[in-house]
């Protein structure tokens, strides 16, 4: 056990810590000796890449000292006994015999310390003209109520909520309501179709539902309650009740009375809930994600780990000071909004921005300059899909250019690999670096990234998504373990342990966690994503594993094949997949959105396209089909499913995820094909 740690055990034994009541019980309040050393941990300044260095190795080669430093940034109502348990390095065990509360530091913890009146979340909606400052002492009275509603119809520590609604901030009430009395949420995209909803509700099984009225997407209103209704027909599991937040100003809704619950009603009856301490390895949530298994594949987050590491990330990455404005352009369905709208910031004291809109058509491509500039964000975080889609509607940034960004730090990316004209044309249209960096829902914080706060020079090669994140012992190794030369493609892996704050497992099915992520490699973390690391240690993350392309026995990445296509002028958005060939088993077929306004003939853009990737990429690519589409489908958080384009392109029965934004998109993509069949 670390000096610190015994340290802190000592104060609490012989009773020179502040103690307070708490539930009938006495409850350890180590926050003096936790601010101490978060002050000598944030006084370090780093001015080289040197930190990076040193924080890495230490993170790999002395773990247990590593983490357990960045720990004590945490508040405990127990201090942990063991750092690191690695009895089975698939699930290491942080933190443990801990006891905290993500509430308390989210919330709580800040207006003890006297930030009550800072603001906590700026909720922006251009959807509904709705805009609204919401402090620290707002939000723990708001969440402490909602916490009251939940226990008072039934909800215990260790129950689950799924929670099914839209950008506001209700929704992220009741995350933290949830995280306060020890009860996992599960939160789906509000939207998400009937016979979804109902998988993931049989799987889940949750005690109490919460819901809205409506949600809003460009052009019309999205009715929950029938959905839910469905849903709950579907389902082989209901939840006790349905909690249903009316939007203001519009007709309230409501379900079957033994059933539903009005939001204002029980709030205007609520008792406020303490923060229920709860073990460090205490499920926080269970988040549904996109896969192949056939089966729902809910990732499980612990409590502590979590906590430790988004804290850590928000000044060693992304280099904030509390109280600093922060942006996460994402919805809080996804990892990102879970990790980067919710808990990160509001655990490092800032002020995250909650926007309920989209990059264009809410009015118009000004939209993200417009909300970084009225509240002074200093650093974002979106998707290359988002800048994608402004650039395409406002080539020149014409609009965005009305809103000086005089507070902008950094533009940090992430979802989708970005391209190195889109990241270029981002630099000079926002003025500030842009940033790409790489991390998944499983991992819930970056893997590899620019650091910021620990140095980094902001100024690096195009085309990379950063250097390993300390804790993170990244790895480009071939299918048979051997890692490969510089620049050689390979799969990606993780040297095991994974960081504080991975996946703690899958949701009723760890062997299928374990079969998933650690069998193919062992002793690694399989990411499942191919790439290649230069000389100087930066990763480049290329493809999915599955969208590596297969032509005459070479491998070539659709990463690479994307990027040299977008680097045509005219082309604003492309995928690149597989067609089918009996030759070569496998060609590359770029299927490309061309840019507002383009009148050039497409004969000639092909040509051009062509010759571009020979050069580029050679002529082994065997690169020579290109389709024009309207738009490319994409899920929320800016994906492309390439596999179902290949199955779509090449004939084959495929499946649309419901995480895609317009399914109709698949549908007018065959509806094209059909007039210009494609051959190989």
């Amino acid at each position: 056990m670390h000096s610190h740690i015994k340290q802190l055990l000592r104060l609490t034994r012989c009773g020179h810590a502040q103690c307070r009541t708490f539930g009938g019980k006495v409850r350890i309040d180590p926050q003096p000796f936790v601010q101490q050393a978060s002050r000598k941990y944030a006084s370090r300044k780093y001015a080289s890449d040197t930190a990076y260095t040193q924080a890495f190795s230490a993170a790999r080669d002395r773990p247990d000292t590593f983490w357990t430093e960045a720990g004590l940034n945490i508040d405990w109502f127990e201090p942990w006994t063991n750092t690191l348990c690695s009895e089975d390095p698939v699930f290491p065990g942080w933190f443990s015999g801990g006891k905290l509360n993500m509430c308390y530091n989210a919330v709580d913890r800040h207006v003890v310390s006297g930030r009550g009146d800072q603001p906590a979340i700026i909720y922006d909606s251009p959807v509904t003209g709705t805009k609204q400052i919401i402090t620290y002492r707002e939000l723990q009275d708001q969440v402490s109520m909602l916490a009251g509603v939940l226990v008072k119809h039934g909800v215990q520590k260790g129950d689950l909520v799924v929670i099914y609604m839209p950008m506001v901030p209700q929704a992220m009430f009741t995350m933290l309501a949830c995280a306060r009395i020890g009860a996992p949420h599960s939160l789906i995209f509000g939207g998400f179709a009937s016979r979804e909803l109902a998988v993931r509700i049989t799987h889940a099984k949750p005690k109490l539902m919460v819901t809205a009225s409506f949600g809003i997407e460009p052009g019309r209103r999205v009715q929950y309650i029938p959905l839910v209704e469905k849903a709950l027909e579907l389902s082989s599991h209901k939840p006790s009740k349905v909690l249903i937040y009316n939007r203001p100003n519009m007709e309230r809704v409501s379900m079957s009375p033994e059933m539903s619950l009005d939001w204002d009603e029980e709030m205007a009856r609520a008792q406020p809930h303490d923060c229920v301490p709860v073990p460090s390895s205490h499920p926080l949530y269970v988040l549904y994600t996109s896969g192949t298994t056939g089966a729902p594949k809910g990732i499980v987050r612990d409590t502590a780990g979590y906590a430790v590491m988004l804290k850590w990330t928000m000044s060693n990455i992304y280099a904030l000071q509390p109280g600093d404005v922060w942006w996460a352009a994402s919805d809080l369905g996804w990892v990102v909004g879970h990790s980067y709208i919710c808990y990160a910031p509001l655990l490092h004291g800032n002020t995250t921005i909650l926007y309920e809109g989209k990059p264009v058509g809410t009015p118009d491509p000004g939209a993200f300059f417009r909300v970084l500039s009225e509240h002074g964000a200093s650093s974002m975080f979106t998707a290359p899909t988002a800048i994608r889609a402004i650039r395409q509607q406002d080539p020149e940034a014409a609009v965005g250019r009305k809103y000086p960004l005089s507070r902008l730090k950094t533009l940090f990316l992430a979802g989708e690999r970005c391209d190195v004209e889109t990241l270029e044309w981002a630099k000079k249209r926002f003025g500030v670096p842009i940033l790409d960096h790489w991390w998944q829902t499983e991992t819930g914080s970056p893997i590899t990234s620019t650091c910021a706060g620990l140095g980094h020079s902001l100024t690096t090669p195009s085309g990379q998504a950063g250097k390993p994140v300390p804790g993170y012992d990244g790895k480009v190794i071939n299918d048979d373990m051997e890692e490969v030369k510089p620049r050689t493609l390979g799969n990606i892996v993780v040297r095991l342990p994974l960081p504080p704050g991975a996946a703690l497992s899958l949701w009723q099915n760890q062997d299928l966690f374990k079969e998933l992520y650690f069998t193919k490699f062992t002793g690694y973390y399989d990411t499942m994503d191919a790439g290649f690391a230069d000389e100087e240690g930066f990763i480049y993350i290329m493809s999915r594993s599955d969208d590596v392309i297969n032509v005459a026995g070479h491998r070539l990445s659709a990463g690479a094949l994307e990027e040299a296509i977008l680097q045509h002028p005219v082309v604003g958005d492309c995928a690149v997949v597989a067609l089918e060939d009996a030759l070569k088993g496998h060609v590359p077929l770029a299927l490309c959105v061309l840019k507002k306004g383009v009148l050039k003939n497409k004969q000639e853009i092909v040509k051009e396209i062509v010759v571009h990737v020979r050069d580029t990429i050679g002529p082994v690519a065997a690169f020579k089909k290109v389709f024009f589409v309207q738009a490319l489908p994409k899920t929320r958080s800016g994906k492309i499913p390439r596999s179902a384009l290949a199955n779509l392109v090449s004939g084959k029965p495929y499946k649309i995820t419901p995480t895609i934004e317009d399914p109709e998109v698949f549908k007018a993509i065959e509806n094209e094909i059909e007039k210009a069949p494609l051959e190989a």
